[in-house]
């Protein structure tokens, strides 16, 4: 597992740019969200889940995160059909705080073009690196505002 400015960012997931993780477990995606994201976030006090049996396509936002500072966007990482989600959450959501690359995944994607969109999303190990130092630098220049 990668560690990264304090951040863990497991290297078999792939990153979403807007803090989903993807990971490949036979013919399925399962989803979640970062590290970074729970962190910045603080503690999940609610979760929107997308609906099994719906399709979704890359980029596409599917579902929220609310925190007790905001509300963020769920983005499928991967374009297909949710097989399953994460009923858990609905009991209790800060599983995402607590475990995001565990127990806190949100849903699963049986992918239509999986090959191709994960290889859209960042996997390198200095892709991720050069991403998460961006997105540092980003959250501290909001702080500034």
């Amino acid at each position: 597992m990668a560690t990264i400015e304090g951040y863990n960012l497991p290297d078999e997931l792939a990153y979403h740019k807007e803090h989903s993780w993807a990971k490949k477990e036979g013919d399925k995606i399962k989803v979640g969200m970062t590290e970074f994201f729970t962190k910045n976030a603080g503690d999940i006090v609610y979760v929107d889940l997308p609906f099994e049996g719906d399709d979704v396509s890359q980029d596409e936002t599917c579902g929220k995160v609310q925190s007790s500072k905001w509300i963020g966007k769920l983005i499928s990482p991967v374009s297909g059909e949710i097989t399953e989600v994460n009923q858990e959450l609905e009991n209790d959501s800060t599983l995402i705080n607590k475990d995001p690359y565990g127990e806190g995944w949100i849903m699963i994607i049986e992918p239509s073009n999986a090959d191709e969109e994960l290889g859209n999303l960042l996997s390198k190990p200095e892709d991720v690196d050069a991403w998460i130092k961006e997105e540092m630098k980003r959250a501290e220049d909001e702080k500034k505002k």
